[in-house]
């Protein structure tokens, strides 16, 4: 297995984080067939497989902010007003995915782009642990 950390400064605001190139790269650089596995080691953001940049990213956000309010409803409570909605947020955009890989390439349709979801405006630096796993080693 092959494994690397990317990092990503999100900076102070709501952000879904285009991973795509950095994992297409990743992938390409260690060659053949096999599984791309995604994590992010936080318990406030995930990772999520969308189109991107037609508007997706912020449907999802506007979801997201739907669904979990930055409100002070939430037990969790420390940090900046909603905080607590960080923490649920993994259980519905899980901190992972893994992606096949075919002769190198991402094999992801054609609409479809990794990307970062980070609701937590108090953490503004993010690591990203790519694992490329193969039969070959």
């Amino acid at each position: 297995m092959r494994s690397t950390v990317i990092h990503v400064r999100t900076g102070r605001t709501e952000v879904v984080h285009d991973l795509t190139a950095q994992c297409a790269s990743f992938a390409e650089a260690a060659g053949g067939d096999g599984l791309l596995h995604i994590f992010v080691p936080h318990a406030t953001a995930g990772i999520a497989i969308i189109e991107l940049g037609a508007g997706s990213d912020d449907d999802l956000l506007a979801a997201l902010g739907d669904l979990l309010p930055a409100d002070d409803r939430w037990r969790h409570a420390h940090g900046t007003r909603g905080h607590g909605r960080s923490h649920v947020m993994p259980a519905l955009i899980p901190p992972y995915a893994t992606v096949p890989v075919l002769g190198g390439s991402l094999a992801l349709g054609t609409w479809q782009s990794i990307a970062l979801v980070d609701l937590n405006v108090d953490n503004p630096d993010r690591q990203v642990r790519l694992s490329y796993l193969t039969d070959a080693g």
